[in-house]
C-alpha cells in the first residue's frame, strides 16, 4: 500500500481532483485532470516503479498492479 500512496502522493503535485480513479478490467486509471505531459521526467520514472505507465492509447497514468483482481 505504501507504493499506491506514494504514487498518488506524486500525482497530487500536478492536480487534486475530486475523483482522481476509476477502475476498470483490473486497470486503475488515473483521470485525465492529471495530464501526463505536465508530469516532470523523474516524477514519470518513479511512477513507472511503483506500478503507474502511461497509458499511450488514452493518454493517462495507469496501472495493473493496483487494479480491482
Amino acid at each position: 500500500m505504501d507504493d499506491l500512496i506514494r504514487a498518488l502522493q506524486i500525482l497530487r503535485k500536478y492536480g487534486n481532483p475530486d475523483y482522481p480513479t476509476i477502475c476498470e478490467h483490473d486497470e486503475l486509471y488515473i483521470t485525465e485532470e492529471i495530464n501526463p505531459e505536465n508530469v516532470s521526467p523523474e516524477d514519470i520514472v518513479e511512477l513507472s516503479r511503483l506500478g503507474f505507465n502511461i497509458d499511450k492509447e488514452l493518454d493517462v497514468f495507469s496501472s495493473f498492479r493496483f487494479g480491482s483482481a
